[in-house]
């Protein structure tokens, strides 16, 4: 038997979850789909899946071979595509690596677009505040939040997202009012995230003076949303992207605060290993992505007046 095919079919059957789908999208028979991977266990002297009459499942040895041959594939599909010799659709899982607080309906909206555009790739995504190893993790594509990418990566720019300070305007009453000006706001608890020095957070003022922002923490967490939870709950305020809060801001669960001071905004990139060989699943994810989210115009919401408290 061939072994690019088995190849390819191996990398089918763990993405489609069974023999039999993996068999209809390759025009074969799940008799033959299961003799290729046969071979391919037999050749490398070790069982790659556990089978079951309803489940397949990666084993350990599985699950390296599969992480490995599917990025040689891609690198090959990449390759053929680049010299015009395929005009196949980009296909296949892609791994993708985003802040926590892309969980949003917005975001959601434009996954289901891409996947309508298409439906071969089956995009893997992952939402944590960390900053990935890509090769080491197996990641094909990292969403990155930053001033500063990495110079030992390719970034590409997809969009500006602003960052706003709110706070509810129960938590804004009972704390005596909104702030005036950044001094103030050391007598109001603030969620910060694990990973942010607290020295280093400044403010634009008017006519673009820099001033030091002082937050007297009362939560520490590397989660936005939880971020989020505590700030609804009343613990405190909180710096949070616009994408997770225009609506609550726009009906008036948050307000924000010092909207005449602004924080500079972050970045949001694209980050990959290489520019060479991209494999069309990811080309077209990060074309997709720079084109939807670029157009996005933040919403623009006016601040609601919160009185201070009698004394």
């Amino acid at each position: 038997m061939d072994r690019m095919t088995s190849l390819r079919v191996f990398r089918e059957v763990v993405e489609a979850g069974s023999f039999t789908a993996a068999a209809g999208r390759l025009a074969m028979s799940p008799s033959m789909a299961s003799k290729h991977v046969a071979q391919l266990e037999k050749s490398l002297g070790a069982r790659l899946l556990h089978r079951s009459s309803r489940h397949l499942s990666l084993t350990e040895a599985g699950t390296a071979w599969y992480e490995q041959s599917r990025r040689a594939l891609d690198l090959l599909d990449a390759a053929e595509a680049a010299i015009g010799q395929t005009s196949e659709a980009p296909r296949g899982q892609l791994k993708v690596s985003a802040p926590v607080w892309c969980a949003t309906p917005r975001f959601a909206r434009v996954l289901a677009d891409y996947r309508e555009r298409f439906p071969e790739v089956l995009v893997d995504m992952h939402l944590e505040n960390r900053k990935v190893d890509l090769a080491a993790d197996g990641y094909d594509l990292a969403l990155r939040a930053t001033q500063e990418p990495s110079p030992a990566l390719i970034a590409r720019p997809l969009c500006r997202v602003p960052f706003h300070l709110a706070g509810t305007p129960d938590y804004l009453k009972r704390m005596g009012g909104c702030p005036a000006l950044p001094a103030d706001l050391s007598r109001l608890g603030a969620i910060v995230p694990s990973y942010v020095n607290l020295d280093n957070l400044a403010l634009k003022g008017p006519g673009g003076r820099m001033l030091p922002l002082r937050l007297t923490p009362a939560m520490r967490s590397d989660d936005t949303t939880l971020t989020l939870h505590a700030v609804h709950a009343g613990m405190g305020i909180a710096f949070m992207p616009l994408w997770l809060i225009d609506d609550d801001l726009a009906e008036g669960r948050l307000v924000r605060l010092l909207p005449e001071y602004t924080a500079e905004p972050v970045t949001l990139f694209a980050v990959y290993t290489s520019r060479q060989y991209m494999a069309p699943k990811l080309r077209t994810f990060i074309d997709f992505l720079g084109e939807r989210l670029g157009a996005m115009e933040p919403k623009a919401t006016a601040p609601v007046p919160v009185k201070p408290r009698r004394r």
